[in-house]
């Protein structure tokens, strides 16, 4: 087991310095040796932290990882393997046939995750040989809350266009909305990826404005909750351009109130995670009951109905907006989960 913590004197040295030593094994782990560079940041009015120089580079230089395809390997195989060592946090991916050259499909598959899937990635080299993929986005340059905004924001639109294409028939604004969860899978990724590495590196942890580890599985179970919100407007998408059928005008305009207050409630969520405030998450958890009133007036007008395939489809309609504000319920859970440290009760001094 690693110990984390030790006492030791200062010591005065010359005129107008300090030193303490540190322990022979902490430096060894490390990696570091004699005239070695280290950080010194002073934290607060009680705390000093000590950061190896050499040892946070290092930390950004992930090296190079490479991995070999059969030809009888299937896409998606090949497909999970290059999103596995994304996540992973590697700068450069070579991607080989293990022997002869690839088929066409197979590279296909490649290139194709690369641009669809993972966000900051450029193709280097590209060949029936092989295909190196690197990524060029920096860790720090799009912060993990930058990225969750930008996947808030695409869920919003994508449920908001999809209710517009129902209204106006609109198969044409529904294939697009389909085409969007592309981009916020892509989001997703990226924010997997980071997480990854910010757990593997207490120093990035910090720099990526986490408190502790803990912090990222919040965020990974948040970033699933947006993912499964643009893949119900996804769902609502395929079934107008499955039934090419308009929903009456009436039911329609309840639908969307009720789609407004879901994303209402996504949105507090999600205020409530970046101002990290556990009464406003307290406070969204119950308002996300109310939805059930939204989807009792829409169940309402369907009463008059005579058409099965039209109530089933409302029916599936409103099932599907119900789960984003159960989504954005369980975002609030978290945010609580995150902050419950604010709310305890200060021992006496």
């Amino acid at each position: 087991m690693v110990e984390r913590e030790e006492t030791r004197k200062i010591q005065f040295t010359g005129k107008s310095s300090y030193i303490v030593s540190l322990p022979k094994r902490w430096i060894m782990d490390l990696g570091l040796k004699k005239g070695d560079q280290i950080n010194v940041v002073r934290q607060g009015s009680s705390t000093l932290q000590i950061s190896p120089t050499r040892y946070q580079n290092k930390a950004l230089q992930i090296e190079d990882a490479t991995f070999e395809v059969n030809l009888d390997d299937d896409n998606s195989s090949i497909v999970r393997k290059l999103i596995s060592l994304y996540f992973l946090g590697f700068k450069t991916i070579n991607v080989k046939p293990k022997s002869g050259r690839f088929k066409p499909a197979q590279r296909t598959a490649v290139k194709d995750a690369v641009k669809k899937m993972l966000m900051g990635t450029e193709i280097i080299s590209d060949s029936t040989e092989g295909i190196t993929i690197q990524v060029l986005v920096n860790l720090l340059e799009l912060s993990v809350n930058g990225a969750v905004k930008r996947m808030i924001h695409l869920a919003n639109s994508m449920l908001r266009d999809v209710l517009l294409a129902m209204q106006e028939s609109n198969f044409d604004l529904a294939k697009e909305v389909i085409n969007t969860d592309d981009e916020v899978d892509r989001f997703g990724f990226y924010i997997i990826r980071q997480l990854k590495i910010a757990i593997q590196n207490e120093h990035l942890l910090k720099e990526m404005g986490f408190k502790n580890s803990r912090d990222c599985l919040g965020y990974r179970l948040i970033v699933k909750n947006i993912e499964r919100t643009g893949d119900h407007a996804v769902i609502i998408a395929k079934d107008l351009l499955e039934f090419k059928k308009p929903i009456k005008k009436e039911i329609l305009s309840k639908i969307q109130d009720m789609n407004e207050f879901a994303l209402s409630v996504l949105d507090d969520s999600c205020l409530a995670l970046f101002k990290e405030d556990y009464a406003h998450a307290e406070k969204i958890i119950k308002k996300s009951t109310e939805i059930t009133k939204f989807e009792k007036k829409v169940l309402d007008s369907t009463k008059s109905l005579k058409d099965d395939e039209e109530i089933f489809r409302i029916r599936r309609m409103v099932e599907n907006i119900r789960r984003i504000a159960e989504y954005s319920s369980d975002i609030s859970e978290i945010v609580l989960n995150m902050n419950i440290e604010k709310i305890l009760k200060k021992p006496k001094m």
